[in-house]
Parts: C-alpha cells; structure tokens; sequence
C-alpha cells in the first residue's frame, strides 16, 4: 500500500518514515498523498494516542520535488499545487494526536513546512533547518511564511525567510524551533519514549487541549475562553474526567478508556 514510506502501528503510537532516500525524501505527488492516507487512517483509529514523523538520518526531507514544480505550466496550476500541500499539512496539524516530528539532517523547505505542521519537534545534533525558497526566487507556500513566525517571533522568522539560511538544532532549540537535542543515535528513542507518555494520558483531553491551542491564538482572547468553556463542559461527562478526578480523590493510578 505505501511505497514511499513506511507506516508501522507500535501499541499506541503510530510511525511514519518518509522513504525516498535517494530523492532525499523530496515530497512528490506520491509521498504527499500517501501521507494523507496515513493521516487519515491515524484519525480514525481511536486506539492510537501519539505519532512520530521522521525521515533518513541525513535528510528529513529536502522539500518539494523540484523536477514536478519546474514543470509547472501556470499561476493557476501553482496556487493549486500550493493549496495541495496547505491543506495535506493542515490535515496533520489537526490531528487529534499529538504529531512528533523526528528530525536528523536536512529539514529544507517543504520538509521544514511538514515539521512545523507537527506537535513538537525533536532534533538530532545533526539536523539543519531552512526555508531556502528565496533562493530561487520563491517563498515556503507550504505554510512557512505563516507558522514559522508563529512559533519563533516575526523577526527570527524574517531572518530565515529572507535569507533563506540554515540554522543549525542548537539555535533552533534556543529559537525554539525544537523541543529537545538528542545525539543522532539517541533520536528515535527519544521520540518513541515521548510519544508513549503522551499516549498514556487521556485521548479526549489531549484532544481537546491540541484544537483549542491550535485555534485559540488565531482568535481574540474573549471567543477563546468561550471556546476553552464549552471544551471543559463537553469533556464534564466523559469516563475519563470522571475516573481521573476519582482516582485522585483515592490516590491511585486512573485507568483511562479514552471515552
């Protein structure tokens, strides 16, 4: 079914690897839609509590394949192509799991644009971090321009933006591009032990809390809070409120169903 990536199920926490390593994991029509039908299928199986995202261990993805976007033949063709890979990351960013994104090497371009669309990011000593679409007269149309700043400033993003220069993972931890700095032998290890913790705590909370951080810094902060209260009133009769609430009461461990 996949045949550039590969998807595992390891308990619950879904893995994705991109696999085209001799096109650097460059994100053709292919992989993009294979990863859509990953997403879709991580969404819809309630058992799954975190996902992991990673490339090779020299690129993570050098981006777009340069070879279908120079073929493009108009404006109108490139808005598309553009929206194409918006509204794949849009759909992993949505995830109701929390998304790990598992870097060492290259993340350039559009593969940057897909990390950014992740949860967290955790980077191996080894990775590097660009939007280097300037460079040939471009700019990230994958969501770059837009969730970089978000997470690390406007000024730092235009540095990156307008430059179209690398940053190394000790700067983008300190930029706080990236949650955590691990040797390259210890990347995966790391994000396996993260997911797990995640996954282990309850689904609807952990739902709940991803849409409405995702949500609320685009809107003013009075529908936020109104947002934020209808999220705790929906969750007020949920199995797991209720176990949670009560397993503190009796000082012992909470046994969640994700219901």
């Amino acid at each position: 079914m996949y045949e550039n990536l590969i998807f595992n199920i390891e308990g619950p926490v879904a893995f994705i690897q991109l696999n085209r390593p001799s096109k650097k994991n460059a994100l053709n029509a292919a992989l993009r839609q294979e990863l859509a039908t990953a997403a879709a299928e991580i969404a819809g199986n309630p058992k799954l509590g975190a996902v992991i995202i990673t490339g090779g261990e020299e690129f993570f993805s050098a981006g777009a394949d340069i070879g279908e976007i120079s073929g493009l033949p108009s404006a109108a063709t490139t808005y598309r192509q553009s929206r194409q890979f918006q509204g794949l990351f849009d759909q992993i960013e949505n995830l109701p799991q929390p998304v790990i994104a598992a870097v060492s090497g290259f993340a350039m371009g559009g593969g940057l644009e897909l990390a950014l669309a992740c949860d967290f990011r955790i980077a191996s000593q080894t990775a590097k971090f660009a939007l280097s679409e300037v460079k040939i007269g471009a700019i990230p149309a994958a969501g770059g321009t837009q969730r970089l700043p978000r997470l690390v400033g406007v000024a730092r993003a235009k540095a990156m933006i307008l430059t179209g220069e690398s940053i190394a993972a000790e700067e983008a931890l300190a930029a706080g591009l990236v949650l955590n700095v691990v040797a390259k032998e210890k990347l995966l290890e790391e994000a396996r032990s993260f997911a797990v913790k995640l996954a282990a705590l309850p689904r609807l909370a952990l739902a709940a809390s991803k849409r409405l951080i995702n949500r609320g810094v685009e809107i003013d902060i009075t529908s936020a809070l109104e947002l934020e209260a209808h999220s705790i009133a929906a969750l007020a009769t949920s199995h797991d409120l209720k176990e949670g609430s009560l397993a503190f009461l009796e000082k012992r461990k909470p046994n969640f169903t994700g219901e």
